[in-house]
């Protein structure tokens, strides 16, 4: 700006000076006419580069701004420096834009962004899953046209945000969304969305377990209990009575100590900071102990067969494989009736080592499959009960392959029995000439 005057009045007093000497050598009214001519043709330049402007203005490209004379020179290279930093400035926000709206696609969470009337003006993918929504059609639409949940009407409306509201969803399979407002800007919302199905779900088991705990403890003190107050009661107790009595608390007392112990187990297999203790184990040698084991505790009452179709080796833990197996083996001599067959088996297939367990006992109705490996969870109550099972065996189990990566394969005919398959992966099995050193150093 600070040389636009000079260069102004420079002309202007240039064209006076001409016009003072046409005067002095051609009187007043060449004068006049010459500073008439200079200031017209000052107006054409000036009509010009404002014309140009004018056309300019319509499509104002930085490269396409007209070539100046005088000041007009300097307003165009201003105009050409102020187009260049703005064109930066919103190349910049643009750039910066983009990135959140990818950030937000990349969130796990649903994120939806409501103007002051709560209408939609943008949502990220995480949004459109949960609520069903669609970016581009839905843009303008209010949030209440689409998630019509009464409660979510309520939560919106009181405007009492401070607290999440758990909203169940149902669109095919039903989850839950944990949904929070948060108010910003001129009345404007950003609507979080979680899904925490997951979390409903643990949260149900943890209030599951604490009950079935409860209600699997209750019985056993319950007849200790009452055992030790009849014998309180008596001044002179009966020997006859505490002779009957013993046992049975006996047989309580285990049943509660083998609770506790199933409870500790499953602990430490869930436990993160304590990975399995793994070593080189001779499967097939585990399953002859575990044959013997099965034939003590059905004391002959079934036909029990080993069926030893490998010499395959696994890298293991030794307790937790046991204790899988032992589950396996210890079920399927409980639930089979008195005369049935119960077959343990080691083999191989398609590169896989699979270790069976199969009965010819009651067997299972299809439905309660899926469900067999939760804690206490039992297809007949009231024989579980009677076998003296736990409720915890499968689980247990289900536990100990999942961190040997290994999985259980479950099939159950109703009235022809059970197979229960431990599947364990290559990887996990050991080469034949590891093998058989191992078993020569032994």
């Amino acid at each position: 700006m600070g040389s636009t005057w000079p260069r102004f009045l420079f002309i202007l007093v240039s064209l006076v000076l001409v016009s003072l000497v046409t005067w002095a050598i051609g009187g007043a009214l060449a004068a006049m006419a010459v500073l008439a001519a200079g200031l017209l043709l000052m107006a054409v330049v000036h009509y010009w580069h404002i014309a140009a402007l004018r056309r300019w203005l319509r499509d104002p490209a930085p490269d396409n701004l007209p070539q100046g004379w005088g000041v007009w020179d300097l307003i165009f290279a201003d105009l050409y420096r102020m187009v260049r930093q703005q064109r930066q400035s919103e190349s910049v926000l643009t750039a910066t834009i983009e990135e959140f709206r990818q950030a937000g696609a990349a969130m796990p969470d649903g994120m939806v962004i409501l103007d002051a009337q709560d209408r939609i003006e943008w949502c990220n993918p995480g949004a459109a899953e949960h609520f069903g929504l669609d970016g581009q059609r839905d843009r303008g639409q209010g949030i209440t046209n689409l998630v019509r949940q009464p409660q979510f009407v309520e939560y919106l409306h009181a405007q009492h945000y401070g607290e999440p509201l758990l909203l169940r969803q149902s669109r095919g399979a039903d989850f839950t969304l944990s949904v929070q407002l948060v108010p910003y800007g001129d009345r404007q919302k950003l609507m979080i969305s979680r899904d925490v199905t997951d979390l409903e779900r643990v949260e149900t088991m943890r209030r599951d377990f604490i009950a079935n705990v409860s209600h699997e403890l209750r019985t056993p003190l319950t007849v200790v209990g009452g055992f030790l107050e009849t014998i309180m009661d008596v001044k002179d107790a009966d020997r006859d009575l505490v002779r009957r009595s013993l046992p049975l608390m006996m047989d309580q007392a285990s049943r509660m100590r083998r609770l506790v112990e199933d409870l500790l187990t499953l602990s430490r297999l869930e436990s993160p900071n304590n990975p399995p203790r793994e070593e080189p184990i001779n499967v097939p040698a585990l399953a002859r102990a575990l044959y013997h084991d099965a034939l003590a505790l059905s004391t002959g009452r079934h036909r029990i067969t080993l069926d030893l179709a490998a010499e395959t080796w696994l890298t293991a833990s030794d307790e937790e494989l046991r204790s899988a197996f032992t589950n396996l083996i210890s079920n399927a001599v409980r639930y089979t009736p008195d005369g049935g067959e119960v077959t343990i088996g080691w083999r191989l297939r398609g590169g896989e080592a699979v270790f069976s367990v199969r009965d010819s006992g009651i067997g299972i109705e299809p439905q309660h499959i899926p469900r067999l490996t939760e804690r206490f969870y039992r297809v007949d109550r009231s024989r579980s009960r009677e076998t003296g099972g736990t409720g915890l065996g499968l689980a247990i189990v289900k536990h100990v392959l999942n961190r040997h990566r290994a999985r259980l394969e479950i099939t159950s005919e109703l009235g022809r029995g059970s197979t229960f398959d431990a599947v364990f992966p290559e990887e996990r099995l050991l080469a034949p000439s590891v093998r058989e050193a191992l078993a020569h150093s032994a």
